[in-house]
């Protein structure tokens, strides 16, 4: 695996977090070359290590095209950003920390490059007020781990061109997934529907009602859970989970929406899931 000098049909992607390290090994392993940017130098430089698990993980499970490896380039500063063919952000849910960083992106690249915001519950809409060419920008809400999820929900927000929707969902095809497109609101669909049931299963266990793993097993076993949504809260992230959970709460006033109690603990003693070592379950760490 080359891991240095992204080539001309580069994508860039900023982030180097779990969903950002995600997206760009998928991009890699369908031979996308990639720039991968974050300005802490310590994500920078764990970064190609967790690239090459998340690509022995597809690999082994035959998730992968049969085609050479992107090439990967990782920085700490966006010089040589204006040569991606799209820019994917994978940055924290903040609304103005994803701002901040939008008005950078968008200044950096022509008019015209799709700038994409791997957001899980803030509407394009908010952040293409605040940005110039909104028609640039597209919503794609990746699932972890980006290599083993075939599906990818597509944001179109109201401002949203036709040209960057085309050139996004032929990006995300070209990564070997089935785009969806959605329109805008809090949450979109997949948020909607999952934030809210992961919140009523940690309520459910903090009532006492009944166990971490026995919720679990009867999502899993009655209802056809994949794999149950408290095991899917580490995967996660329960602090990105929280996250998520207040924005949708302060755009949409759902009760159902509110973090409970056992997550709130969770992310206060540093439980985030699987990318601390323990969650809902405890994992081990290599």
């Amino acid at each position: 695996m080359n891991m240095t000098g992204a080539g001309g049909d580069h994508i860039a992607v900023f982030g180097a977090g779990v969903m950002g390290v995600g997206i760009t090994a998928l991009a890699l392993g369908h031979g996308v070359p990639v720039l991968l940017v974050d300005v802490d130098p310590d994500k920078v430089a764990a970064a190609s290590g967790e690239i090459r698990g998340h690509l022995r993980q597809a690999q082994l499970m035959g998730a992968l095209p049969d085609v050479p490896t992107g090439e990967l380039t990782t920085s700490e500063s966006p010089d040589g950003v204006e040569g991606a063919i799209a820019v994917i952000e994978a940055v924290t849910e903040d609304f103005e920390t994803k701002a901040k960083l939008h008005a950078e992106i968008a200044a950096a690249v022509a008019p015209g490059t799709p700038r994409i915001t791997n957001t899980s519950s803030i509407p394009v809409a908010e952040l293409a007020a605040a940005l110039p060419h909104p028609e640039d920008l597209v919503g794609v809400h990746f699932m972890n781990p980006p290599s083993l999820i075939r599906t990818v929900e597509v944001i179109r927000g109201p401002q949203t061109g036709d040209a960057a929707l085309a050139a996004v969902k032929a990006l995300v095809e070209r990564l070997g997934r089935r785009p969806i497109v959605v329109e805008d609101g809090p949450g979109f669909v997949t948020s909607m529907l999952l934030h809210r049931m992961i919140n009523a299963a940690a309520d459910l266990v903090e009532q006492g009602r009944a166990s971490v793993e026995d919720v679990d097993a009867l999502m899993e076993g009655c209802l056809g859970h994949p794999s149950g949504p408290l095991r899917t809260a580490d995967l996660i992230g329960i602090d990105n989970l929280v996250d998520s959970l207040r924005v949708l709460h302060e755009r949409t006033g759902d009760v159902g929406c509110s973090p409970s109690p056992l997550l709130l603990r969770k992310v206060a003693e540093g439980e985030f899931g699987r990318k601390t070592g323990r969650g809902f379950y405890e994992y081990a760490r290599f």
